[in-house]
């Protein structure tokens, strides 16, 4: 197919594949097998249209309206935040610090598009789950998605903690805004077209790390855990977060690429316990 040629040239990998798929609403498998017939009008100008947004900048993920996260097919938006390799190193290092077999309750606070709260209920069926997430618009996405998937989280709609009136919690998740105001390692793409809230959090990237930490051990049984995503230079900080707000054994761990990437840490445990 001429129009497929077309787009390969102007995006890399399988980007231009996936595009015209969804403009035709067809697996990409399906294009390739019929490469010489000639694509639809309608299919081939809105084809373009995708390939002039994603030249321009416009995430794929934005353009497919899906990111894959674990097992899991999601839905996005330009209202959420798009799940990340390294937010699936954070649910790896989160399930490892319970029992697999045990009934954790466990907290995902600010989950944007649901990925942590659902990718924990999808692979802990006997976990109790619940999310916190101040935008209406991405709790809306949230929501969508745990229904399309069938997997029970309770969603609430809050500032972080201010919505939680149950626990306490085996486990706290968070991948929460880290990027400092003027950071700029920040790609242009990111900056440009997802939610702001979603990434910022304040001059030094920690105002939202703040909360967490502070808060965590107000609302985890003794010996629970808080286990954070933050930005690859803020783990020595966010250490010292934990460690003032009275949590034990904490330290960080690696991403993928070697970053101190995510930190983790447990509320005291009780003198009995």
């Amino acid at each position: 197919m001429q129009l497929l040629r077309q787009g390969r040239n102007r995006l890399a990998g399988r980007e231009a594949d996936w595009l015209l798929a969804h403009a035709a609403g067809q697996p990409a498998a399906l294009l390739r097998a019929g490469v010489d017939e000639a694509a639809p009008s309608r299919v081939a100008a809105a084809f373009q249209r995708l390939l002039d947004r994603r030249a321009g900048g416009e995430p794929l993920a934005y353009l497919l309206g899906t990111q894959p996260f674990r097992s899991l097919d999601l839905a996005v938006s330009p209202d959420v935040l798009i799940p990340r390799p390294e937010t699936e190193q954070l649910v790896d290092h989160a399930l490892a610090l319970m029992p697999r077999d045990a009934p954790v309750r466990a907290l995902d606070l600010g989950t944007g598009s649901g990925a942590i709260a659902l990718a924990l209920a999808s692979e802990r069926p006997r976990w109790h789950v619940t999310a916190v997430e101040h935008s209406a618009e991405a709790l809306a996405v949230a929501r969508a998605n745990g229904e399309r998937l069938g997997l029970a989280v309770d969603w609430l709609a809050g500032d972080w903690f201010s919505a939680v009136t149950t626990g306490p919690f085996d486990l706290i998740v968070s991948n929460p805004p880290y990027v400092a105001a003027d950071d700029p390692d920040l790609a242009a793409e990111v900056a440009a077209h997802e939610p702001p809230t979603a990434l910022r959090a304040g001059a030094d990237g920690l105002a939202a790390l703040r909360i967490i930490a502070g808060g965590a051990p107000a609302h985890l049984r003794p010996g629970g855990w808080l286990m954070v995503e933050h930005g690859a230079r803020q783990a020595a900080a966010v250490r010292g977060l934990l460690q003032r707000a009275g949590m034990t054994a904490v330290a960080s761990q690696h991403d993928h690429q070697g970053h101190d990437r995510f930190t983790a840490g447990r509320a005291e445990e009780s003198d009995n316990g």
